[in-house]
């Protein structure tokens, strides 16, 4: 007796995702204007190109208005400066996270496809050992067949020669 059988239900899952054939490199829906800034945004705020260039402005404005003898236009603690930052994070934040939700979704189609293919994988291979017992089994009952023919034919041959 064969421990791998396949039930009807998975029979059936077999044969729609064998029907499906989803195709590996399906290309997600184009991203629309919205969805391709945030992702400009995300990918600019998060280079070091960025961190670099953001840091050297930050150390040139902090000199400038600690040694700037005449013209303070940010003094000590630089509450201009803190404005400008708290500016640039509460509009980079959003568009950050809108480019992680939309990553997510992506990441999610692909687990979902991921997850389809293993169930399918998983059934075909469950079918293939359901397939090769039972052609073991008739293989078995062939050979079985073919020794009682042969002790029957030897039986028959030693009373021929008695």
């Amino acid at each position: 007796m064969s421990r791998f059988r396949i039930t009807d239900e998975e029979k059936a899952e077999l044969l729609k995702l064998r029907a499906e054939r989803p195709a590996r490199n399906a290309a997600p829906p184009p991203p629309d204007a919205g969805q391709r800034v945030a992702d400009w945004v995300a990918e600019t705020v998060g280079s070091w190109r960025f961190i670099i260039i953001q840091s050297s402005m930050l150390a040139v404005w902090i000199v400038l208005n600690v040694v700037a003898f005449a013209q303070h236009w940010d003094p000590y603690p630089f509450i201009l400066l803190n404005l400008a930052l708290s500016f640039q994070a509460a509009y980079t934040a959003p568009f950050i996270m809108m480019s992680q939700n939309r990553q997510s979704e992506v990441d999610r189609r692909n687990a979902e496809f991921d997850y389809r293919i293993n169930v399918k994988a998983e059934l075909e291979i469950e079918a293939l050992h359901a397939k090769i017992d039972s052609l073991r089994e008739q293989e078995i009952l062939k050979m079985m067949g073919i020794i009682e023919a042969l002790s029957t034919h030897l039986r028959m041959h030693e009373k021929a020669e008695k």
